[in-house]
């Protein structure tokens, strides 16, 4: 099959980057592509890239479109516009001043110590 790439966007949204193409099928009808591109770093500052693919098709255009209309618009109404998540970053500082820290990054607490301050 070949795969002549007719439009392409793309989206940078931190260490991710969503690239949209639009290709054409040896017969010339299109398709898109929705990759996701994502950059980890390693120890030594060199890095690589992890890459997911999917194709859609025109056929599945209306019933994807309506279910990812569907489960945003769910998201949204759940939770609303804010982002979550930049809460759980080291050393985020709340809208009251307070900084939250969190465990290392492989999630263990190993480091910490429990402590009863009724036996202070």
């Amino acid at each position: 099959m070949t795969q002549e790439e007719i439009l392409s966007k793309v989206l940078r949204a931190g260490r991710r980057t969503y690239f949209f193409d639009v290709r054409a099928t040896k017969a010339g009808d299109y398709y898109l592509t929705i990759t996701e591109s994502k950059k980890f770093t390693h120890d030594d500052g060199s890095y690589h890239f992890k890459k997911h693919k999917i194709y859609l098709y025109k056929e599945d255009f209306e019933d994807f479109k309506a279910l990812l209309e569907e489960t945003t618009n769910f998201i949204i109404d759940e939770k609303g516009n804010e982002v979550i998540s930049e809460r759980h970053q080291k050393d985020f500082k709340r809208e009251d001043g307070e900084v939250t820290i969190t465990p290392s990054e492989n999630g263990s607490t190993e480091s910490f110590t429990d402590i009863d301050f009724d036996d202070i």
